[in-house]
């Protein structure tokens, strides 16, 4: 059995549950406090950050060449992260990545932050840095839907 801390870490690096599912479980689930949770969902959803930006291309390249499964997810995925980021990028700039990782809807997080990060040429560094910004207020939207629905109900 996982302690509570580490499957916080855990749900919060995965690509689909990211900040949105590890905050809430670690707040009603595992009873945790606050700064805990959040530091904790925070650093998970940045550590696999740091290896997607890395190695995206190669990873992409490798995926697509070896399975149609993902040759045909990931020109997908591409091409709706194109389509989804490019109006806003040009409206917004670099703040565009901030909003579009912070808001806590599914396909919108760190992970497809990282990939319109790396289709849009951003620096390795200022990718994270737009990428963490993002998760960090992902986490105050997240937190504070999950502490208002509390009081609510």
């Amino acid at each position: 059995m996982l302690s509570p801390e580490l499957s916080t870490l855990l749900t919060a690096m995965t690509p689909i549950g990211e900040i949105r599912v590890a905050l809430p479980i670690a707040l009603l689930s595992y009873k945790m406090n606050l700064v805990t949770a959040y530091i904790l969902a925070v650093m998970g959803n940045l550590i696999p950050i740091f290896f997607l930006l890395f190695f995206w291309r190669y990873l992409a390249e490798f995926l697509m060449k070896k399975s149609p499964f993902f040759n045909k997810f990931l020109s997908w995925l591409f091409a709706r992260t194109r389509q989804k980021f490019q109006g806003s990028y040009e409206k917004w700039g670099k703040i565009a990545l901030v909003i579009f990782v912070g808001i806590p809807l599914p396909l919108t997080g760190a992970w497809t932050g990282s990939v319109a990060a790396w289709l849009f040429g951003f620096k390795y560094w200022e990718s994270i840095l737009l990428n963490f910004l993002g998760i960090c207020l992902a986490g105050l939207i997240v937190a504070g839907l999950t502490l208002g629905g509390i009081n609510i109900f």
